[in-house]
């Protein structure tokens, strides 16, 4: 039997104003903030955080979009010396591949290597997305 699957539209632009409360919500959900095990900011600490995010010319973020629709987001960051590539993706694109395309083309515009992650233990899909880009 043959299989006919379209992958959906994915592309990375640059963040804007807009993006913000989109992944403001994205990070409030109670599930996607247990796989990150990381704690949501109330809305002023994390507009304030992407402002930051996005006047420091060392950052690059990108906004994943799906069929055109605001999916996530992805940036590199410096911290300890090290460059640090992270994303962050709504719990509706989890298990489709979107965070791995996604960030196959975001490593494309971030030249310095190596690149440091950081990822729980328990989140096994994230992990995976990693996995992918270290082999191959």
């Amino acid at each position: 039997m043959l299989w006919n699957m379209t992958l959906p539209e994915l592309s990375l632009r640059h963040v804007v104003d807009e993006d913000v409360p989109l992944f403001y919500e994205q990070q409030c959900d109670p599930v996607a903030v247990q796989m990150a095990a990381f704690p949501p900011r109330e809305w002023p600490r994390f507009a304030a955080h992407w402002d930051r995010i996005r006047q420091d010319s060392t950052n690059l973020t990108r906004t994943i979009l799906v069929n055109g629709e605001v999916a996530g987001n992805l940036g590199s960051f410096v911290q300890d010396d090290q460059r640090f590539v992270g994303y962050w993706l709504g719990r509706t694109y989890w298990g489709q591949g979107i965070a791995t395309r996604a960030l196959q083309a975001f490593l494309t515009e971030v030249q310095p290597r190596p690149l440091f992650a950081h990822v729980v233990e328990h989140n096994v899909g994230s992990r995976r997305v990693l996995e992918k880009m270290v082999s191959g």
